[in-house]
């Protein structure tokens, strides 16, 4: 006894993809920068600095004295040796008219007048210390000064944006098929009867 057996032939459907890649274009241009810096205002104020010497004792020290200071030096000296001589007279005279108190006044009066005076003198130094006189100012300076803010200018440039979308089309490039056959059927005349 044979059994019929069923034979199938398939075919798979295929799908065909076309596709379009999107295209995407960017340009940036460069931004545009204005810079300007406007200059700092310095305004610089000095006073001189300023140094004196005055060696002016040092010099009369010295003997090297103006004529202006000799005269001065020569008018006190005169005044004072007058003053000197008038009580020196003047004593002189009082002890002349004292001469009957005893004592011999002319015999002392001419030992001390034809003596030499006499002077105490130590150590000196030529000029004095200190004589030179020095005074020194120093120099000022003033400082004033303004900055400024730079100025920037900035322009930004959009950028420039193409974009063109991709595109899928599909169509069937097979189309699935199914073939069934039945193999080994023997049908009887008698039951077909």
């Amino acid at each position: 006894m044979s059994f019929p057996q069923l034979r199938m032939e398939s075919t798979f459907g295929q799908i065909a993809l076309t596709i379009q890649k999107p295209v995407q274009e960017i340009e940036q241009s460069a931004a545009e920068l204005s810079i300007q810096q406007p200059k700092a205002e310095l305004d610089i104020q000095r006073t001189p600095g300023q140094l004196t010497i005055d060696q002016t004792q040092a010099r009369a020290d010295m003997d090297l004295k103006s004529i202006s200071r000799r005269f001065e030096e020569f008018a006190q000296q005169g005044y004072e040796d007058w003053l000197s001589g008038l009580a020196r007279i003047a004593q002189d005279g009082d002890e002349l008219m004292m001469i009957e108190n005893g004592g011999n006044p002319l015999a002392e009066q001419a030992k001390r007048n034809s003596e030499s005076p006499i002077y105490d003198f130590n150590i000196g130094f030529i000029p004095s210390p200190f004589s030179v006189k020095i005074n020194y100012q120093p120099s000022e300076v003033k400082l004033n000064w303004q900055t400024h803010q730079p100025v920037i200018d900035v322009k930004v440039n959009k950028p420039l944006h193409n974009y063109t979308p991709g595109s899928v089309s599909t169509e069937m490039k097979q189309w699935p098929s199914l073939f069934i056959d039945v193999v080994g059927l023997n049908i009887d005349e008698k039951s077909k009867g």
